[in-house]
C-alpha cells in the first residue's frame, strides 16, 4: 500500500490532531488517514453511517403506520 510521508508540521497541529484522534477514540495515524480521505472525496460506509447515527442520536420519532395506514385507504 502507497505511503505518504509529511514534513513540516507545526507542533499546534499535531497537538490538535492527537485531541482529535483521542476525542474520537482512533490512533494519530488513523485520524490523519481519515481527514485526508474525506478531504479527497472518499468516505467508507462505516464512517458515513456513523456519521449519521452520532446526528440522529438524541432525536426520536414517531411511528408512521398510522399515516401509512390513511394513506392506503384512500
Amino acid at each position: 500500500m502507497p505511503g505518504i510521508l509529511i514534513r513540516g508540521l507545526k507542533a499546534k497541529t499535531i497537538a490538535r490532531l492527537k485531541d482529535r484522534a483521542r476525542r474520537n477514540c482512533r490512533s494519530l495515524q488513523s485520524e490523519a488517514k481519515l481527514l485526508l480521505e474525506q478531504s479527497a472525496g472518499f468516505e467508507d460506509v462505516t464512517s458515513m453511517l456513523n456519521r449519521w447515527n452520532k446526528r440522529f442520536d438524541k432525536r426520536r420519532f414517531s411511528s408512521s403506520a398510522s399515516l401509512i395506514r390513511k394513506d392506503r385507504a384512500r
